[in-house]
């Protein structure tokens, strides 16, 4: 027998065996009896029905299914319940906090056995070989996961874009699904940077995941016309119309970032096809997976504010296996494919009591009776910041030439937790420096390389953190490979990002030169292989310290973090300097004087 090592490909050994328990010539290594089927290809709940089942596939669905069951054969009387597909996540963020075992352990038992990530986080800290590592960490796991190349849309010059060479290499990756999202404004401008990875891709029968949050009329057209099949990023039901009628899929978020499901979900009143609509996370944090679980929380959340049972559950199944051309593996309960199945009261109660994956029953009755699969990581991906020294107070100051008492700068102001905007601020220059105003809520902000040109930095500006004193640093910068550092004290921040070094990644909290909390990171600087439970400890641990620093957001290291990404308008930072996604031009700290031009 010839396997893929995913396993979506089967031998023929496999199909002759199927196809004699189809015919009830041989006995099936396990059988679900008495049970309400969830057709999802029809829409039809089929009573009182069977499903064989002989290796990791399923063999055939029936109402009298006696001849395939034998002594060795494990029955499972459904008693009336509800069978339906495992869930299919299209689109989340899997490389941060959280390892591989520690998620299949929370995916796998609210059903969800199949899993699409992006590799966004890994590729700009580890390169090729990260992402390699980051994948094989799910292989043979009690849940399947796939994975899409970065695109690697960034600020930072020195991680945006990635080489032809290294696309061609991760598409000959029987795991690698398409190219994940990239940003329209940047697929507009500059065309030449992605279109012939996006040509090669689309060559290898991989599909290219957009990400086109704003876009609309012509310009969301010349996006989808770049060959984009799905957008999860539209936020009102009118939004998520466009895009379906352009023949993209529609993800709608459900997770730890957003939660759009509520707004968009009045597409169910529109009367078009849902047939493109998908149900995704765009990841979930450890709190999230604690408190409210997986998949399972958002199909039921889908059915409780209107959606049809039957098109939610095809929203995060057959749905989402058509979209990654995955519904011939995957997907539905039918002859031939994998035996991915979940038995629940009814169709509309998602609490998984069964979750059969590939054949092997994960979880009976609350237990988990397939452990994951605990990874050995690379020492490469153990070892993933690489500052040459230590960084002094000194490298935190920010000094203005000539004898000015004042200048006028930039500040990232924070609209949101999220969102910032350019604030011109006049600041006093003191012995020729900047300093933090705690009492104008400006404190400083600061990103340094850790990879492609380590120690290199930027020191700028923010408002809306609050922080009355200390330092706050992460090691998990969005779409770069920066360590991003806030604080009102220079020496606070330097000792903060040494720390960081020291642990080669996480967060650390601390305040007049000593650790108020930290939380180590050592996986790329990212994750950890801490149980769920301590990951959360230790989250709730930096933010309150933070809050003891006067911070009021409630997930702070997430607002941090984001201060590096394009993903998000409008003024961010990285160790170039200053972006405004406007224009995506990187400028400098401190305003030209109105005689000398354009702005530094």
């Amino acid at each position: 027998m010839i396997e893929s090592k995913t396993g979506a490909v089967r031998g023929a050994d496999a199909s002759r065996e199927l196809m004699r328990v189809a015919q009830g010539l041989a006995t099936a290594d396990l059988v679900i009896v008495n049970a309400k089927v969830a057709n999802v290809y029809t829409g039809e709940i089929q009573d009182d029905f069977c499903v064989a089942v002989k290796g990791r596939w399923i063999a055939c669905v029936g109402k009298e299914l006696k001849e395939n069951i034998g002594n060795e054969t494990v029955v499972i009387d459904a008693a009336g319940k509800t069978v339906i597909p495992g869930f299919i996540e299209t689109h989340t963020h899997l490389a941060q906090f959280y390892d591989s075992s520690e998620f299949v352990r929370f995916a796998i038992k609210g059903g969800t056995t199949t899993v699409v990530t992006e590799t966004v986080e890994v590729f700009p800290v580890a390169g090729l070989e990260g992402v390699a590592d980051f994948l094989d960490a799910y292989r043979n796991q009690p849940l399947k996961v796939f994975g899409t190349m970065p695109a690697m849309v960034s600020i930072s010059q020195a991680c945006n874009g990635i080489s032809l060479k290294t696309v061609q290499k991760l598409l000959q990756r029987d795991d690698i699904l398409g190219m994940g999202e990239s940003y329209w404004q940047t697929v507009l401008k500059n065309p030449d940077q992605f279109l012939s990875v996006f040509e090669e891709t689309l060559r290898c029968g991989k599909t290219l995941e957009g990400h086109s949050a704003g876009a609309s009329g012509r310009k969301l057209m010349a996006y989808a016309a770049a060959g984009i099949s799905s957008c999860h990023e539209p936020i009102t039901a009118e939004e998520a119309l466009e895009r379906l009628r352009l023949g993209m899929y529609v993800m709608i978020r459900e997770g730890s970032i957003r939660r759009d499901l509520d707004a968009v979900s009045r597409i169910r009143d529109m009367g078009v096809d849902l047939r493109r609509v998908i149900l995704a996370t765009d990841s979930v944090d450890p709190y999230d997976l604690l408190e409210k679980g997986y998949l399972e929380y958002v199909v039921q959340k889908a059915i409780d504010v209107g959606f049809n049972p039957m098109d939610a559950i095809r929203m995060a199944t057959l749905n989402a296996a058509e979209h990654f051309s995955l519904d011939g593996f995957v997907g539905g309960i039918a002859p031939g494919k994998c035996a991915d199945m979940v038995i629940i009261p009814d169709l509309r109660t998602i609490r998984p009591e069964c979750v059969i994956s590939s054949g092997k029953i994960a979880l009976r009755d609350g237990e988990l009776l397939i452990p994951p699969r605990r990874h050995a990581y690379t020492s490469r991906s153990l070892s993933s910041v690489h500052l040459p020294a230590e960084l002094t107070p000194e490298d935190f100051a920010i000094r203005v030439d000539g004898s000015a008492s004042s200048v006028d700068v930039r500040v990232m102001d924070l609209v949101t937790d999220l969102v910032t905007k350019e604030m011109k601020a006049r600041m006093p220059v003191s012995g020729g420096m900047i300093h933090a105003d705690t009492e104008r809520d400006i404190i400083k902000a600061a990103a340094i390389d850790r990879t492609h040109n380590p120690g290199r930095k930027f020191v700028g500006l923010v408002r809306g953190f609050r922080m009355r004193e200390g330092a706050f640093a992460v090691s998990t910068a969005w779409d770069t490979s920066d360590i991003v550092v806030a604080g009102v004290d220079d020496a606070d921040m330097a000792f903060a990002v040494n720390r960081i070094r020291a642990m080669q990644g996480g967060m650390v909290v601390c305040g007049k030169g000593r650790i108020i909390a930290e939380f180590a990171l050592p996986i790329w600087g990212m994750a950890t292989q801490l149980p769920m439970e301590t990951i959360v400890e230790k989250l709730s641990a930096i933010d309150s310290a933070a809050a003891g620093l006067g911070v009021r957001m409630p997930r702070p290291w997430l607002t941090l973090g984001t201060l590096t990404t394009s993903a998000i308008p409008f003024l961010k930072i990285c160790e170039e300097g200053l972006v405004n996604l406007r224009d995506g031009e990187t400028v400098g700290l401190i305003y030209a004087p109105l005689n000398a031009g354009a702005p530094s």
